[in-house]
């Protein structure tokens, strides 16, 4: 262990929760975002995704007759127009939230360090941190340039980092909060 977390300054331990509590309110605002414009299931993040062309020929065409019935119905069931993502803006999230996901992996993985944890675990949970913004980013590239078969990483990534994230603040927080027994060393 580089340093002890449980044990260090009160200022150490302040500064951590601030930075734990700040991710996790970023980050619900984000899952929130993505939900309103892309969906947590495959479908719509690959309608989000995918490329145009993709896109039509997942459209169904429609009937050569109709028959029309009149009744009262809600949004969801008019289909509200699909938020699509070109490949210029993923082009330009991709340069700017790929530097910042590394950001904060460098230093949520300062927090890791600190933790009473096996050694084992820590690399695991770096190495999550590091992997889930790669995982985010190649499922929508793969979506749009590849197949719609692929959103389903894009939410595969997005997990990882909530899973991680969920883990090390619990931990962090339990380690830094909660007052040792007496005569016990964490």
């Amino acid at each position: 262990m580089l340093y002890d977390l449980p044990h260090a300054d009160i200022r150490v331990k302040w500064l951590v929760t601030c930075l734990l509590a700040t991710f996790g309110v970023t980050y619900l605002f984000g899952s929130w975002m993505v939900g309103l414009y892309a969906g947590f299931t495959p479908h719509p993040v690959a309608v989000t995704y995918g490329s145009p062309e993709m896109n039509m020929a997942a459209m169904t065409m429609q009937p050569e007759s109709t028959t029309v019935t009149e009744h009262a119905m809600s949004e969801e069931e008019m289909g509200a127009e699909a938020y699509t993502v070109d490949r210029k803006l993923l082009v330009q999230d991709t340069h700017v939230h790929m530097p910042m996901y590394a950001l904060i992996a460098a230093a949520l993985s300062i927090v890791v360090l600190g933790l009473r944890m096996k050694r084992e675990s820590t690399f695991v949970l770096i190495t999550l941190l590091f992997l889930a913004p790669w995982v985010n980013f190649g499922g929508m590239w793969l979506t749009k340039l590849v197949s719609p078969q692929f959103a389903f990483l894009v939410l595969l990534g997005g997990y990882i980092m909530a899973f991680d994230m969920t883990i090390i603040t619990v931990v962090a927080y339990w380690q830094m909060w909660m007052p040792e027994k007496q005569g016990e060393a964490r």
